[in-house]
């Protein structure tokens, strides 16, 4: 996603984050562009690096925050040198689905990011696990990600793992790596899917012809399989539960949208929300299932869909009456 640059005394940039415009993001607002596609990355802090000439358009600086993308157009963000983190528990709500000594399950809000960054300093998850548990979780992925075993994008709603310890963190890991936990989500696509399931078997990596995206490659990717199958029709859309075999960034995003049929309201790749009212990518992750790390019994659990993502559902079953 970004080529690393040498902090140094006059520029002071960490990264840089490079891509060219697609054209589905043709006349949408660059902020909101660069903040949908990169998680961590909130509207307001882009904002903030239109004003202190960080963002570079065509080659060119540009500091008007309500600049549109245009398609084809390169873009370049210049991070700065982020202040040390200081990460602070806050008190937010959390949906916590399963607990004990060992492990949490919680159910995870669209709109809210994992973890911070220098864009999403605040209001994370982590955030909010710091305030309810302190330093009772595991410690392997730092201060910014304590008990982080794995995530979801930021407008994904659902369940996630979370390890209060490190012999915790150390199995979760361990399964996640041997492909045995149990993730099935529920997605609303594009268009009508016409057999009732299938396998998408294709590696992943990033998109050389957009850096903004990742994208199924011919070479240098890593192996991704994602198994669906159809759920409810609507002519125009398809519900369909999917199940990843491996996780890799965006994988049910990436390889819906490969097979044409984008996740609707994914703007990135390739999809608008239409008329159905979709204001995010509808995607839930509904059920997990893992070996317990201490008892090794196997533990699943699921999540409703979220208000919106019915409300959506709802709409597509009045239209398609």
């Amino acid at each position: 996603m970004a080529d690393k640059a040498a902090a140094g005394e006059k520029g002071k940039t960490a990264e840089v984050l490079e891509c060219v415009i697609p054209s589905e993001m043709d006349g949408i607002r660059l902020d909101k562009v660069l903040s949908e596609t990169y998680d961590g990355l909130s509207r307001s802090y882009i904002q903030k690096l239109f004003e202190q000439g960080c963002i570079e358009v065509g080659g060119e600086v540009c500091t008007e925050k309500k600049t549109g993308a245009s398609a084809g157009q390169p873009v370049r963000v210049l991070l700065p040198e982020p202040a040390r983190l200081n990460v602070e528990g806050e008190n937010i709500p959390l949906d916590i689905v399963y607990e004990d000594e060992a492990v949490l399950v919680v159910n995870k809000p669209a709109g809210m990011v994992v973890h911070p960054a220098p864009g999403s300093p605040s209001g994370t998850l982590v955030n909010a696990l710091i305030y309810r548990y302190g330093d009772q979780l595991s410690s392997i992925n730092g201060v910014l990600r304590p008990g982080i075993v794995h995530r979801i994008d930021k407008d994904t709603s659902g369940l996630l793992m979370v390890a209060r310890d490190d012999q915790a963190h150390e199995s979760l890991s361990r399964q996640l790596a041997a492909h045995t936990i149990t993730r099935r989500y529920r997605a609303i696509v594009c268009d009508n899917i016409r057999e009732d399931s299938g396998t998408i078997d294709r590696p992943i990596g990033r998109d050389p012809r957009n850096r903004l995206r990742n994208a199924v490659t011919a070479g240098g990717g890593k192996r991704a399989v994602t198994h669906y199958r159809v759920l409810e029709r609507f002519g125009r859309y398809t519900l369909v539960e999917a199940v990843l075999e491996t996780g890799r960034t965006h994988q049910i995003r990436v390889h819906m949208a490969y097979i044409h049929h984008p996740l609707l309201g994914d703007s990135l790749y390739g999809s608008s929300a239409g008329s159905t009212g979709a204001r995010r990518q509808m995607l839930h992750a509904g059920i997990l299932g893992f070996k317990h790390p201490r008892t090794s019994a196997y533990l699943e659990f699921e999540a409703p869909l979220p208000e919106d993502f019915e409300t959506v559902l709802e709409r597509l079953r009045t239209g398609r009456r």
